[in-house]
């Protein structure tokens, strides 16, 4: 698969998740709407998944870029990163993105952006203080790797979705045990009913957000890699930056579940996790494919 066609799959799959979130939500309202015997339900859940929708694509990245409490730099008042970011995006054809900041001593990067003509790359103080100049230009441009295979809307948009279902989840369930009880048979029924449903999706709410970052697909970080080593001419900048940064026992504040799979390597230190559910492929298996690139 060349880098054209994985670009034209991830914009594919970014609709296929926006529609797929569409008619979950206007399911969902369809059922209550039945459920409670008015049409403003119905109404309500179509406005607002079209809202959330288009939101998710025109606006993920400032709310991603807000909830990790990233500061924008300019040439100015960082021209070091601001040259090692221009310089790279020249050799790769990619205009220049916006450069963030996360002030953090934890080692750790991500790009995000609807599309190459609005790309971000965000870099924690620590991965800047840390790296020697070879490592971090292997990091930022394993992140324009990502900008240029469009796998940033993807990764995302699904920020966005996952936790508008995780919200919903415990919107259910605070409703189904808070909502005041009824005297009326039929209404005690459907409380009972809502009650269920609530459990059910509380439970499985937190599972799918898991899924659904890993629908991703962890070979896009694989390929993120080649790229980049690939656009430094030097696979043992990437490999040595991946090896500091899987040594890195800080935690990176500002990391949640539904972001952490937009991070060059896992923000959460020293939780150990099936590797099934791992949101990264292993950090050992990514610098051995680097060092034994020719």
């Amino acid at each position: 698969m060349t880098l054209y066609n994985e670009a034209d799959r991830n914009i594919r799959l970014t609709w296929i998740y926006i529609t797929g979130f569409l008619i979950f939500v206007i399911g969902i309202g369809y059922v209550f709407s039945g459920a409670m015997g008015t049409p403003y339900i119905l109404y309500g859940a179509i406005i607002f998944s079209v809202i959330m929708s288009l939101g998710s694509y025109w606006w993920s990245d400032k709310i991603v870029l807000k909830m990790s409490n990233a500061k924008k730099i300019t040439p100015e008042n960082n021209k070091e990163i601001y040259r090692l970011v221009e310089n790279l995006c020249i050799t790769a054809g990619l205009p220049v993105p916006k450069i963030y900041i996360i002030e953090d001593s934890a080692m750790n990067a991500f790009a995000t952006g609807r599309d190459p003509e609005h790309g971000v790359i965000c870099l924690t103080t620590g991965i800047i203080q840390r790296l020697e100049k070879s490592e971090l230009e292997g990091v930022i441009a394993h992140e324009l790797s990502h900008i240029g295979n469009r796998d940033i809307l993807l990764s995302t948009v699904i920020v966005v979705l996952v936790g508008f279902v995780t919200l919903l989840a415990d919107w259910f369930r605070h409703w189904a045990f808070w909502g005041g009880k009824s005297d009326d048979n039929r209404n005690n029924q459907f409380q009972i009913i809502l009650m269920v449903v609530a459990l059910i999706l509380s439970v499985l709410a937190p599972i799918a957000a898991v899924l659904m970052q890993l629908a991703i697909s962890r070979k896009r970080e694989f390929l993120a890699d080649a790229s980049g080593a690939l656009l430094t001419r030097y696979p043992e900048g990437l490999a040595g930056a991946l090896e500091k940064i899987s040594k890195d026992t800080k935690n990176l504040k500002v990391a949640n579940r539904a972001t952490a799979h937009l991070f060059i390597a896992n923000p959460f230190k020293g939780k150990k996790m099936a590797k099934l559910f791992m949101t990264h492929p292993p950090i050992e298996e990514r610098i051995e494919k680097l060092r034994g690139m020719k």
